[in-house]
């Protein structure tokens, strides 16, 4: 039975509390505390020796529980022979971890992951001279310096301070802790080291993350790494690392016991290779995406019989698959995709014979495998296959729809031929998403078909012949959330039901006809309908991509309450009247299109729109005086197009702010006055930089779409009425590829 004082603590630790789940209904003044929730006490003593009270996320989202709140009262003090506090992922409002925390002095475990403290965190838990286990992560210390109190925690064994915010270099100290197994720093993008010889210390160290921490200027971190020779598990993605220098890895003797290596995202070559075979052939886990590998994938990996996973992905490793990846006969995942690998598919999949038992994902998509799909049935266990964008021909078997256990299926981008019959989907009831857009076969399913599949992300048929009708059976998948039909030979109209079933929806570059619905009402947060053959008002919506349409009216003014809106394109349709100014409170918006309209009046304010890249108003018959606002609040502008409407005016100086601009077209309006002798500030035009967006531009008298900008620049203020002489400081501007000055005076 626990001791009076101690309850009557526990009970005031309780009033500090906001307990909306009633998650302490069991502490009661007349209950045994040792047999409340959360505590646990010495069978001998009656003392409190436990307080857990960490929420689970599962909990979060899966019940009515919500986390505890309010504040930590210092009653916890009477409980003088506690060793276990974990208050983790509850919610105590972004205060500073309590002080008279340091003074419970037989603690061995301290847990207060993700419960909304801040910084700094207070010296007085260096006094902890017990303390095992020591957890801080996914709390947010405001850029503060990792405490070199830490380093003085002799007995610490666990020492987690992942997604914490903290900043600076990682103190030294840290390399004291000689009984410490397992170190988390990860997600801390502020903090930095420019040597690891502190970790050289860490004999005992099983588990080390440091991903996303800076560590460009280390040199000498396989080094480093080569007195861990106990070590389990290195993560070290995104931390800049330096290539490794041939020279220094003949002397080194790492961990025989290593088993998952993670350095995805540096700027390691393929001498990295080297290093990876001096350590030993046990690796079960190897990440290696993202980083500057040339060439063929060496055979290092061959001899790695208990491999399990592999990411080689976003190199520019070529050839083909090792022939000694036969040997491995346990692999699960292996992502070799954004490379330019270039073999038969079917060598490479003869070539992972021996995983057909073990092998669940396969991403081999955006490389050079060419020829046709062969029987890939035997690899049952098969749950993720993305052969997409590659150069594959012939028709795809039929006995793909064995895969039982599918669940992405990605063939976009190929030239695969024949037809999709009802065959290729039989036995595919996990399936999840499905893209076969981009290819030459036929889609050949019976009105009536009744998929064995309920896909929840994403169907893109795109560039298929799937019409003329819309499919019915789509209809009956009703958990998926994209839906990409975009020039799949639709016409006619749509089925009601398809405005309420997806949140993205692209149909466009088809033939369908009649009105838009009140789209705000529905589920859609993303919608492509461009180039068909709608009518009726102009909806509402948070993505908008209605352009080349026949749309007509007014647009309503209402967008102040559409804040996430990022792009809004209504160009080439029949709208008139006036520039809503209701758009100028989307602080998020980054490309706004209403070229191509009947619009008038003056252009309302968006100097809130902050965000601007993309500004396409040509084609109209807007008015006035080009704004300053121009210039001064878009820092990001890339496109300025105000072609073919009536501004008139001088051309205002803050348009020499725009820095990044590439494409400024005001051509055919009313501006007098001489051109700004300051335009020489347009650094992109001054300098190699590019931006890749689908632009139309009067290109030697005719008007064309350029769909990548990448080197395009252009000014245009022809058919106005300029005075005066060109500026000197046109001559600087040394990337610009076209100035039209004509038809001024």
């Amino acid at each position: 039975m626990c001791l009076d004082s101690e309850k009557h603590a526990l009970l005031q630790f309780k009033q500090g509390l906001v307990d909306k789940s009633n998650a302490l209904a069991s502490w009661k003044s007349e209950k045994d505390c040792c047999k409340w929730r959360g505590i646990a006490c010495d069978n001998q003593t009656g003392h409190v020796t436990s307080l857990d009270f960490s929420f689970s996320y599962n909990a979060y989202f899966n019940s009515t529980e919500v986390p505890l709140r309010g504040e930590m009262s210092p009653s916890l003090l009477e409980l003088q022979y506690l060793n276990y506090l974990d208050l983790s992922y509850n919610d105590f409002g972004g205060m500073i971890i309590p002080k008279f925390i340091g003074s419970l002095s037989q603690l061995k475990e301290l847990k207060l992951a993700g419960a909304n403290f801040s910084g700094p965190v207070p010296p007085q838990l260096g006094n902890l001279s017990n303390l095992h286990t020591l957890d801080l992560s996914s709390n947010d210390f405001e850029g503060m310096m990792i405490p070199k109190f830490i380093g003085s925690l002799s007995q610490l064994k666990e020492l987690k301070l992942a997604d914490a915010n903290f900043g600076g270099p990682v103190p030294p100290q840290l390399g004291n802790l000689s009984n410490l197994h397992t170190l988390d720093l990860y997600r801390n993008d502020g903090v930095s080291s420019e040597n690891l010889e502190w970790l050289s210390h860490l004999s005992s160290l099983r588990y080390l993350n440091m991903s996303y921490l800076d560590l460009s200027k280390v040199v000498n971190w396989p080094l480093s790494l080569s007195k861990l020779t106990l070590l389990t598990e290195l993560q070290l993605s995104v931390c800049y690392l330096p290539d490794v220098n041939l020279s220094s890895l003949s002397f080194i003797n790492s961990s025989t016991s290593l088993q998952l290596l993670d350095l995805s995202v540096n700027h390691l070559n393929s001498s990295i290779f080297y290093w990876i075979a001096n350590v030993n052939n046990n690796f079960e886990h190897i990440q290696l995406s993202e980083n500057h590998f040339q060439g063929p994938i060496p055979d290092v990996f061959t001899s790695m019989l208990s491999l399990v996973t592999l990411d080689l992905s976003s190199n520019q490793l070529e050839g083909g698959i090792p022939k000694g990846f036969q040997n491995l006969c346990s692999l699960e995942s292996l992502t070799l995709w954004s490379n330019q690998l270039s073999e038969n598919i079917e060598d490479s999949v003869k070539t992972l014979s021996c995983a057909e038992n073990t092998l669940e994902t396969l991403y081999l998509g955006d490389n050079q495998f060419w020829g046709s799909l062969p029987d890939l049935a035997r690899f049952a266990k098969l749950r993720v296959l993305q052969l997409d964008t590659n150069q594959l021909n012939g028709s795809v078997p039929e006995s793909l729809g064995q895969l039982s256990s599918l669940e992405t299926l990605r063939l976009s981008g190929n030239s695969l031929s024949g037809v999709i019959t009802e065959a290729h989907f039989l036995n595919l009831s996990h399936l999840q998403t499905l893209d076969l857009s981009d290819n030459r076969f036929s889609i050949n399913l019976s009105s009536d078909w009744n998929p064995p599949f309920q896909l929840t992300g994403l169907l893109d048929m795109s560039s298929l012949k799937v019409g003329p009708a819309f499919p019915k059976w789509i209809l009956t998948q009703t958990n998926l959330t994209t839906l990409v039909l975009s020039n799949a030979g639709l016409s006619g109209s749509l089925p009601i039901q398809v405005w309420d079933l997806f949140f993205g929806l692209d149909l466009s570059m088809n033939q369908i006809h009649g009105k838009l619905p009140n789209l705000s009402s529905t589920s859609l947060d993303y919608v492509n309908l461009s180039s068909n053959l709608f009518s009726g008002a102009a909806p509402i919506l948070e993505y908008l991509d209605i352009s080349k349409n026949l749309l007509s009216g007014e647009l309503p003014n209402c967008w102040m309450q559409f804040q996430n809106l990022y792009l809004f394109n209504f160009g080439k349709n029949k709208l008139s009247g006036k520039i809503p100014s209701s758009l100028g409170n989307l602080q998020k918006i980054d490309i706004l299109r209403l070229h191509d309209n009947n619009f008038s009046g003056e252009l309302p304010s968006l100097e809130n729109s902050t965000r601007l890249s993309i500004v396409d108003l040509g084609n109209n018959n807007l008015s006035g005086k080009i704004p300053t606002w121009i210039g001064q609040s878009q820092p990001n502008l890339a496109i300025l197009r105000l072609r073919s409407n009536e501004f008139n005016g001088i051309i205002p100086f803050s348009l020499c702010s725009l820095a990044g601009i590439h494409v400024l077209d005001l051509s055919h309006n009313n501006i007098s006055g001489g051109l700004p002798d300051c335009f020489n500030n347009i650094t992109a035009l001054a300098n190699d930089t590019g931006v890749g967006e689908i632009v139309e531009l009067m290109w030697k008298g005719i008007e064309r779409e350029f769909p990548n900008l990448m080197g395009m620049r252009s000014i245009d203020i022809s058919s106005n009425y300029l005075i005066g002489e060109i500026p000197p400081s046109i001559a600087s501007m040394t990337e610009l590829i076209s100035l039209n000055l004509s038809r001024n005076n």
